[in-house]
């Protein structure tokens, strides 16, 4: 009898600690899109790191067109994206702040025009597939064109997310695509529709951060700091064990590991030591110039002031 009461009031105690466990844990939902420098965060989830550092994380595919409103209503507390969104978003009134630096894109953002196109400057009048303004890839347009001599307003931009755009470039819609991995690796494997004519390897533009509402990060630094370190855990678990990693991350959007590790070829997630430099002026000097560009096209219509859209404090 004292036995069996020993082992319930021990089951009750390891319910107890769970549940106390459980309770610790903040909630959290953030909002991503299947770009392949984003994987890490799923690994994160995935790999039960976010769990271990007392996360209970909801992962939510938003393309990036609504992502901004996601966090305006309060779907999602914070959100990865490229640097020059959370301009755009802090201009039109979504006050976030970024924490960290996910991934530099190395060739894996791009440009995929028929065979027929010589350079980027023979697009004038002609149609380019492209996410909507305030997008990365209506940025990434708008900065290629302005480097070869032309802006959005000399082609005619047909809005189209990343994937659907490389399907239907491939499906022989459209003159030109802006694109990314994993779908810009489709294009490379269908020369027949056209080439890819530039890619952040000619211009090196994109660059994604991860953070949050200004609201979370102050009511919730641990966690913020949760989120940071994870972050830097899940590069340690692609180090330590690639092929899981890869396997893990490339079933999120439907690729084998070795699928998902082509893809990663082409950009390269940032650690450490790389965010504290990054954060200590490269991230101040390309946001000055991405915010030029963003006024020039009408995309804003005021810049923020860079420093309140930049929190360190959870890199430490």
């Amino acid at each position: 009898m004292k036995a069996s009461w020993t082992a319930a009031a021990v089951a009750v105690a390891a319910l107890s600690l769970s549940t106390a466990a459980a309770a610790q844990e903040t909630k959290v939902a953030i909002g991503i899109s299947g770009w392949t420098g984003f994987a890490p965060l799923t690994l994160a989830k995935e790999a039960g790191i976010f769990k271990k550092n007392g996360l209970d994380v909801t992962i939510k595919k938003v393309p990036q067109a609504s992502r901004h409103l996601a966090i305006g209503s309060g779907d999602i507390q914070c959100a990865a994206t490229t640097v020059e969104t959370w301009i755009v978003w802090n201009a039109n009134g979504i006050a976030t702040k970024q924490i960290f630096q996910l991934d530099k894109s190395y060739g894996a953002d791009g440009m995929v025009v028929r065979n027929d196109v010589q350079k980027i400057a023979d697009l004038k009048g002609k149609k380019v597939a492209a996410s909507a303004p305030g997008t990365a890839p209506y940025f990434t347009l708008a900065w290629f064109l302005k480097k070869n001599g032309l802006s959005v307003k000399d082609v005619t931009v047909v809005n189209m997310e990343p994937g659907p755009a490389a399907q239907a470039f491939i499906a022989g819609q459209n003159d030109a695509a802006m694109t990314y991995e994993p779908y810009l690796s489709s294009v490379r494997s269908a020369p027949q529709a056209g080439k890819i004519i530039a890619t952040t390897l000619d211009y090196p533009m994109i660059m994604d951060t991860f953070g949050c509402t200004p609201k979370f990060l102050d009511d919730n630094p641990k966690a913020a700091k949760a989120f940071t370190d994870s972050y830097f855990e899940a590069l340690a678990m692609i180090e330590k064990d690639q092929a899981k990693a890869y396997e893990i991350m490339g079933a999120d959007v439907k690729q084998t590991g070795e699928q998902f590790g082509n893809s990663a070829k082409y950009l390269r997630w940032q650690g450490r030591e790389a965010n504290k430099k990054f954060f200590a002026g490269e991230l101040q000097a390309f946001s000055a110039e991405s915010a030029a560009l963003l006024l020039e096209v009408g995309i804003i219509k005021q810049a923020p002031d860079i420093a309140t859209i930049i929190d360190t404090r959870f890199q430490q």
